[in-house]
């Protein structure tokens, strides 16, 4: 077995570690467990911190275990956050697990055959038996209202208010990590430098309730080298799933990134091991114009998270936007991704049933649309042999039909090298 501590020191994912943690992780298989509260139906890359640990967690030869807060989602974790959250219905919250499993199952193997094999639970399965008078008797007599209050995530919400059904968050999250204890003899939690003070609780509850030692290991909260939150963009969190998220903007998040959040990110999203990515900074170092180090890591994890088919659709769909594409490449293209590819270009709309029964070029680019000024200039651009459709150039003699529409749609109208427009057709 791997020395788990070890892996993750060099990846630099230790942020705070309980004593006792590290000796207890020599002793054979551990069982570990990360907590997600199934807000939305679907993971974002934020989500990928926690994942990626279990994910070397059980590279190392442990079992990991992902609790998916059924329970606890229905109230919502107050930690550094400014205000209470909305509650959701346990039909969305179910809605939401089952989305959350299909995504974590590419990162971790379910494989009943393996002695590790990770396992996704609900702790509302645990929860829902509880009657309120049970709980607060039997678990939250063993835990102090002081020792709660002490929390910097409840303290910094004093100021402003927390309600007691966000207070009690920290008391369910310690029950489930006695729940897993007892029933899975987990004696590790795992979590973001954030969930400190709700691991611990649950560490405390075990020592009063059971006599026995449990561990906490949370890795720093994740941002980029100019300080802004690590997958956020200015139009919000990017997601796992492709409908939020399509694959191409997910794979340019990552290709996009700068080399110092590069060399640090390759070491969390990857599996590589120390040595292969202490080559591959070594060859990014010499080129770093080649930019090495965004392509193998926008490449390893656009395909596990989505298709190497999305990937490689990816990679077409870039060379099309700097002018390597070709007519049939463009047309491969699905809706989304055309969409993102050619995301904030001027859009005009024409009626599908015009475009159908034929529009001259010089007609459709100073009439119908505006995408030139006048019949004049786009005489002199076809001239200049600088406009295209649909990756093709054109002369005077085009005339629009049913085939100049992509998917159905659009039309794709390029100036020079980096003018596009489109038309949607309506």
């Amino acid at each position: 077995m791997k020395n788990f501590v070890d892996e993750l020191r060099w990846r630099n994912m230790i942020h705070d570690i309980m004593p006792g943690a590290e000796d207890q992780l020599k002793k054979g298989m551990q069982t570990a467990y990360v907590g997600i509260d199934p807000t939305a139906d679907s993971l974002h890359i934020g989500h990928l911190v926690s994942i990626m640990i279990m994910a070397h967690f059980q590279a190392c030869g442990h079992r990991p275990l992902i609790v998916v807060g059924g329970a606890t989602g229905m109230i919502g974790d107050p930690s550094f956050k400014s205000s209470e959250r909305v509650l959701l219905t346990p039909e969305t919250i179910n809605h939401n697990l089952e989305c959350i499993k299909k995504q974590v199952s590419k990162f971790l193997d379910f494989s009943e055959t393996l002695p590790n094999h990770a396992m996704i639970l609900n702790n509302y399965d645990w929860t829902k038996q509880w009657s309120f008078i049970d709980f607060i008797r039997d678990i939250g007599k063993h835990i102090t209202v002081n020792y709660m209050m002490a929390k910097d995530s409840v303290k910094k919400r004093m100021e402003t208010g927390i309600s007691f059904t966000e207070f009690s968050y920290q008391l369910l999250q310690g029950y489930d990590y006695l729940y897993l204890y007892e029933n899975y003899d987990c004696r590790l939690q795992l979590g973001g430098s954030d969930q400190w003070g709700n691991i611990t609780t649950g560490t405390e509850l075990i020592k009063r309730v059971k006599s026995g030692e449990a561990y906490a290991i949370t890795c720093p909260l994740i941002t980029k080298s100019d300080g802004k939150k690590f997958g956020k963009t200015e139009k919000g969190n990017i997601w796992l799933d492709r409908e939020k998220t399509s694959p191409y903007q997910f794979y340019q998040f990552w290709l996009n990134l700068s080399d110092e959040d590069a060399k640090r990110f390759i070491r969390i999203f990857t599996l590589l091991t120390q040595e292969e990515i202490l080559a591959l900074e070594a060859e990014h170092d010499k080129q770093p114009e080649a930019r090495l180090l965004q392509k193998t890591l926008a490449k390893d994890i656009t395909v596990r998270v989505h298709s190497e088919q999305d990937y490689n659709n990816a990679i077409e769909a870039s060379q099309i936007l700097f002018g390597k594409g070709t007519k049939e490449s463009l047309g491969r293209l699905d809706e989304m991704t055309f969409l993102s590819v050619f995301d904030g270009v001027p859009q005009f709309e024409v009626a599908k049933s015009e475009i159908e029964a034929g529009i001259p070029i010089v007609e459709l680019l100073a009439e119908k649309t505006s995408v030139l000024s006048s019949k004049g200039e786009v005489r002199r651009e076809l001239k200049g042999n600088s406009l295209s459709v649909n990756k093709e150039k054109i002369n005077e003699t085009y005339v629009t039909d049913g085939t100049s529409l992509l998917n159905g749609k659009y039309i794709l109208v390029q100036k020079g090298k980096k003018n596009y427009f489109i038309i949607v057709a309506k």
